[in-house]
């Protein structure tokens, strides 16, 4: 047996192992690639190349974006933009079959890019829709069913914390291409789950009764245009060269603090230490999980493992076809008991030689392995989207998941039509000169 397998089956085990007995994912990956190097190197001498590693894996300039973006999202989620967007929203929808739940997906993609957030939109937009939908005679499964299962388009719609976390872990794909890439298959989601809804609502008589008249709709417009002029000012900077994404971060705070504090005045100064403390709590988790996983990284290229799995995979099919089914499926699985982020720090370095010796572009890819993992938040056992948008629908988890099946259904093809037409993802950046 080489010393690649070994320290492979290494890392496996013990990741499995520590997971399952609950210890915090980051503990758990330093420990399990320490272990994994010690068959090649002393024990000193593996523990201070895992520090190195952990020190160099987080001394990038582009991770400072994470911070800021995390921060702009704490401010905006406590800013006040919630009803604005659900305004808007409604504006949109009009009196079509179920109106009210497809204002929710409307207002999750928009409040989703906004705050980067899908726990977020799931818990700001359920709080507020389901009471109104309730009212107007809609089934709590079905409402918080809608709710949950459009939460992550906000994820893929940019800005994206973990569109960030990938250009780095892939070795420096283009923040700005990945952003222009989460549009479509984020609009897709959405579009997707509003048919669904459509379909369902007309089924079942969901209509809504609101009107607007045209002082109300401008007036509801320009509410809402504040809100929607930080996507546009940070992303369209990004894209023009106007900025970088990190320096674009700064700026996405920077507005963000003077809109919520001197703007609709929905935070007070006093509030801001405690928002702070909570986005610094946030941002540590995220960069202690980077730095670890870089010893991780370290591991798998020094010992080859991509390789390996590379071969397993190509020895099964060379089938580009059901190479790609067959990662989608590992995937998902992963999806379901791993969060984002750790999820993309591992398993991209072990799938991204696979794709990109099938002739698959490294944003393409990105987008496929995000969309996969945004649909493990809705999913058991550890669907974060999912016990938030459960909690907040006050419902039992086991009525709305029979009513997310569907949803589940729909959303699988669109994923379907993401892996395999390259251009859903590429069209965007290859418009502003990305690829």
């Amino acid at each position: 047996m080489n010393v690649a397998l070994i320290s492979g089956l290494i890392i496996l085990v013990l990741l499995l192992i520590m997971l399952i007995a609950g210890v915090p994912i980051a503990v758990a990956l330093g420990i399990s690639s320490i272990c994994a190097i010690l068959p090649i190197m002393d024990t000193s001498v593996a523990v201070l190349t895992g520090a190195q590693r952990i020190f160099s894996g987080i001394s990038v300039f582009s991770l400072l974006a994470i911070p800021f973006f995390i921060l702009a999202g704490n401010l905006m989620n406590k800013g006040g933009i919630a009803v604005r967007l659900i305004n808007l929203a409604k504006l949109i929808t009009g009196r079509a079959p179920g109106a009210l739940a497809q204002t929710n997906v409307i207002a999750n993609m928009l409040f989703g890019a906004i705050s980067g957030s899908g726990t977020a939109a799931a818990s700001a937009m359920g709080s507020i829709i389901g009471p109104i939908e309730k009212d107007e005679g809609y089934d709590p499964d079905f409402s918080a069913a809608a709710n949950i299962a459009t939460a992550p388009t906000g994820l893929l719609i940019p800005p994206s914390n973990v569109m960030i976390t990938f250009s780095l872990v892939s070795g420096g794909t283009s923040v700005a291409a990945l952003f222009m890439a989460g549009y479509i298959p984020g609009m897709l989601w959405g579009l997707a789950c509003m048919l669904v809804i459509f379909f369902l609502a007309k089924k079942r008589g969901y209509r809504s009764k609101a009107k607007f008249t045209f002082k109300e709709a401008m007036q509801i417009i320009l509410q809402a245009i504040p809100c929607l002029l930080l996507i546009v000012i940070v992303i369209g900077g990004i894209i023009s060269g106007i900025f970088t994404a990190t320096e674009g971060s700064v700026v996405a705070v920077v507005y963000s603090l003077l809109l919520s504090v001197f703007g609709y005045k929905s935070i007070k100064i006093k509030e801001l230490p405690k928002i702070f403390k909570e986005s610094a709590e946030m941002t540590g988790i995220i960069i202690f999980l980077i730095g670890v996983s870089s010893i991780m990284s370290w591991v798998m290229a020094f010992t080859n493992i991509p390789t390996l799995v590379s071969n397993a995979l190509l020895a099964v099919s060379s089938n580009k076809i059901v190479i790609l089914l067959m990662i989608n499926v590992i995937l998902l699985i992963v999806g379901t008991f791993m969060d984002m982020t750790p999820a993309c720090l591992i398993f991209t370095p072990i799938f991204l030689p696979v794709c990109t010796a099938l002739g698959m572009n490294t944003i393409h890819f990105g987008i496929m392995m995000i969309f996969n993992l945004c649909i493990g938040t809705i999913t058991p056992p550890v669907g974060t989207t999912l016990f938030v948008g459960v909690k907040v629908g006050n419902v039992k988890i086991e009525t709305v998941f029979k009513q997310l099946l569907i949803y589940f259904a729909a959303i699988f093809i669109v994923l379907m039509l993401v892996t395999y037409i390259p251009q859903i993802s590429l069209f965007l950046p290859g418009l502003m000169g990305y690829v």
